[in-house]
This record gives C-alpha cells, structure tokens and sequence, in this order.
C-alpha cells in the first residue's frame, strides 16, 4: 500500500493556493496553506449533499456492511456512510485512493485496501478482486462517475450492490470568487483532484476569469487528470503523487 511521500516541508512563501475541494470541505486544507506560508483562495468545484431519504439508504447501508468485500470510492463517501452507520464490518475494506483509506482510519476502519496507482484501474490491479464470482461486493459513493470500476466488478462476476450514500451538485459561485480571479497571478497554484470539479468550473466560470485560473499552474493528483486539465485550457500542469493533501502541497510548493 503506497503511503504519502515523505518530502521536505513545502514553503508557499505567500503563493496564492486556489483550493476547488467542495463546499464545507476545504477548511482543513486551508489551514494547511496558511501553516506553510501560503494563501488560499477557495473556489469550490463543486457541492456535496447527503441522499435525500436517509433511512432507505441506512437499511441499505446496514446490509453493505456485512458483504464480503466493501470498495469506497471517496473520503466523502465514507463521511457520508459513517454519518448513516458505525463502519463495523467484518467484510474485506477497499479505499480507490489515500485519501479515502485516511478517512477509513479516521472512521475506525484499521486496516483499509489501498493501490499504488491511486484510480480505479490501480484498485482493480489489487488480488482481493480479481476472483469475485458469486461474491458480495458493495460499491460505496455517489452516482456518476467510477463506470470502469462498476463494470469490471460486473464483469468479473461479482454480486455487486451499488450504494449512493451522497450526489454532487454544481457549486455556488458568486461575484466574490470571479473578482478573485480576475486579480489571480500566474504565479498561483490550483489544486484539483476531481475531473468533474474541473469541468463544472469551465461551465460556471466567465471566460476572463477561467482565463486568468488558467494561466495559473494546475496541481493535479493524477495522469488522467492531468490531461483533462489540459484539454480544459491549463498549460503548466504538476502532477502530485496521490490526491493526499500532503502531497497536493509539496507538489505546489516546488519552484517554477
């Protein structure tokens, strides 16, 4: 399992941080920002909101935690889970990512699956599922997104149970965030981690101030988002190591 890479404290030294983490999401990794010298700037990508009938979604949720093996698609998949039920389960827990498998300790999970390629094809490489005929598997997190992962679990035979414990919805963004981007450097770092916040900020966003954002260079947590940073516009791209905060910000605090 691949743990946060071990670099030198970052130093921001007042490099302006855009943090596009959904609403109500960000304000630990602000913390961060300011701790290492920066400033962040919050420009949320887009919102989170639990499923609307909470004790349909618990009975289902109940039933998920005594499958064989349960996959979490995101560290707010598994807020959202917790908020409905302990997470105690005696099933095989599987996290797409680092930052998933820290929100599974936080909630008590010990020992949480996680890839060296932090996506679905890294968790899809993992033996725990390579062999899932007749098995009862879960698949925790919010419709949309994840098709490769649904449909190879599928596909390898699983018995699979699809929870939606939360959905997204586009961000409110008002006239305070497009003026704080129409003064943004180049210099300053965006953050980005969900393609589906990428896309959103490219649809809400006036063209001047999407213009400004990408002329800014893009801290990305993958490959593949590296190239959807790409086709969006952005022309100085790093790619972190995983999602991880920690690595977000070592990436955004070398030079250049």
């Amino acid at each position: 399992m691949q743990q946060p890479s071990s670099r030198k404290t970052p130093d921001l030294h007042g490099r302006i941080v855009v943090i596009t983490r959904p609403a109500g999401t960000a304000s630990a990794l602000a913390r961060k920002v300011r701790a290492l010298g920066g400033v962040p700037l919050r420009l949320p990508g887009m919102g989170l909101r639990a499923a609307p009938d909470a004790d349909a979604v618990r009975a289902s949720m109940r039933a998920a935690l005594a499958d064989e093996l349960i996959v979490f698609t995101s560290p707010a998949a598994v807020r959202h889970a917790a908020a409905l039920l302990p997470l105690r389960t005696a099933a095989c827990v599987l996290a797409v990512g680092q930052g998933t498998a820290q929100a599974l300790r936080r909630h008590g999970v010990a020992a949480p699956l996680a890839p060296r390629r932090q996506d679905s094809e890294g968790l899809l490489e993992l033996p725990q599922l390579q062999s899932l005929r007749g098995r009862r598997v879960a698949l925790i997190g919010a419709p949309g997104g994840r098709g490769v992962l649904r449909e190879q679990l599928a596909a390898r035979g699983a018995r699979l149970r699809e929870l939606h414990v939360y959905h997204r919805v586009p961000p409110r963004l008002d006239r305070r965030h497009v003026e704080a981007l129409l003064q943004l450097p180049a210099s300053a770092r965006v953050l980005l981690s969900s393609a589906e916040a990428l896309h959103n900020l490219q649809q809400l966003l006036p063209a001047p101030a999407w213009a400004r954002l990408c002329a800014a260079t893009a801290v990305v947590s993958s490959e593949r988002l590296a190239e959807a940073a790409r086709a969006a516009g952005f022309r100085r791209i790093r790619v972190a190591a995983s999602a991880v905060s920690a690595d977000l910000l070592a990436e955004a605090g070398t030079a250049g």
